[in-house]
């Protein structure tokens, strides 16, 4: 194949960003998707790629991303799934609103994305779709009703296309990481200190580390080394595959 096209969503930092620097780096197009106009210009500009501002919570969002790749490329090869956000609460004081954006931005877009650049990579015959799902695609945690519920459907849809792919070459799978270093993990620290009344130090110790047989946060750059493995002929036979990477949470 010729220079692969790889759209990775919410890409102007934490993992969608070293998703993207890695990819980049390998030598594929990447078009790297937010809302963060400023942040991702910037980036993009730095690794030579391709940025679309987009607000994929809409359906209008992930149809201008979709038109922006295909019209000016023809095709998507790679796709990853990558944005979202956190919200901590318990459910009788979670925002409804709330509930339909993460629902909306972590689970229908990934759908409407698949479905849009679903025909390209049946053209060509090779396709990698890699959600970047979490742990909590597979274990509950308390106070993170949206989260979890779109993250167990994200698994759900990574199965079910992995097997609606497979005889057209295209590949599904998810990466579910625990606790990686990113703003969004440093935001939910904050909001977990104020629901358990604790320091942040005591959040790290007796909250997001409690579950994990290494006591330790995955980086951001060793989920750009899972996708670009994804992405390699090594894993050819990788599909519907839930590559946990969370310091041995799942194991327990």
């Amino acid at each position: 194949m010729a220079q692969r096209i790889a759209v990775v969503t919410g890409a102007s930092s934490g993992i969608g960003l070293a998703v993207a620097q890695a990819l980049a780096a390998h030598g594929d197009q990447v078009v790297l998707a937010d809302v963060n106009e400023e942040a991702g210009n910037r980036e993009a500009e730095k690794i030579g790629g391709f940025f679309v501002k987009a607000d994929l919570s809409t359906k209008q969002g992930c149809r201008s991303l979709a038109d922006a790749v295909l019209a000016k490329y023809g095709r998507c090869d790679i796709l990853v799934n990558n944005a979202g956000i956190q919200h901590v609460s318990p459910i009788e004081e979670f925002p409804e609103e709330k509930w339909e954006f993460i629902i909306n931005l972590m689970l229908t877009a990934p759908f409407l994305l698949c479905k849009y650049f679903w025909p390209s990579m049946k053209e060509n015959g090779w396709g990698r779709v890699i959600n970047l799902n979490s742990v909590h695609g597979l274990r509950a945690s308390e106070f993170k009703v949206a989260y979890v519920s779109a993250k167990h459907g994200m698994t759900g849809l990574t199965k079910t296309l992995a097997l609606e792919g497979a005889q057209f070459g295209i590949t599904v799978n998810n990466i579910c990481p625990g606790y990686v270093r990113t703003p969004l993990v440093d935001g939910q620290i904050e909001d977990q200190a104020k629901t358990h009344g604790i320091s942040r130090e005591e959040v790290l110790e007796k909250v997001l580390l409690k579950k994990q047989a290494i006591k330790r946060m995955v980086e951001p750059s060793e989920l750009g080394e899972a996708v670009l493995y994804i992405c390699s002929d090594a894993a050819r036979c990788m599909t519907g595959v839930s590559l946990t990477i969370d310091c041995g949470w799942s194991a327990s």
